[in-house]
């Protein structure tokens, strides 16, 4: 039941990006794209997150996830499937970003864990 919960969080995430953004920067310019941003992302974090719509268990890019698979997915039902080959290298471009990312973030955390590590041996 859960994961039946987690799709259906990804995917209205994905669907009010795709179809209330757009029309929002379109309508108001950057501005609008902005409003958009904070009022979908925070009222779908909320919604997945904090009332616990979706399983998140651990480090998981989900809401970007749900995002960008709906994104795809709604240009390959929509164009056929050259659309959905022609987004490839730039899927590529996101997962590389993504390892490097993740790669930092790795990092800066054993960072701050010995920091923090080596100020309770000096108080000790």
């Amino acid at each position: 039941m859960k994961n039946l919960g987690s799709i259906i969080g990804f995917a209205i995430a994905g669907i009010f990006v795709m179809s209330v953004w757009g029309a929002f920067a379109d309508t108001y310019g950057i501005g609008g794209g902005w409003f958009a941003g904070l009022i979908i992302i925070s009222v779908m974090w909320f919604l997945n997150h904090f009332l616990g719509l979706i399983a998140n268990e651990g480090a998981f890019v989900d809401m970007a996830l749900g995002i960008a698979i709906t994104g795809t997915m709604r240009d390959v039902f929509l164009k056929g499937s050259a659309a959905g080959a022609s987004s490839l290298p730039t899927l590529a471009f996101v997962v590389i970003g993504g390892i490097i990312g993740g790669t930092v973030a790795v990092a800066v955390e054993k960072t701050w864990a010995e920091r923090d590590a080596s100020k309770k041996d000096i108080s000790i």
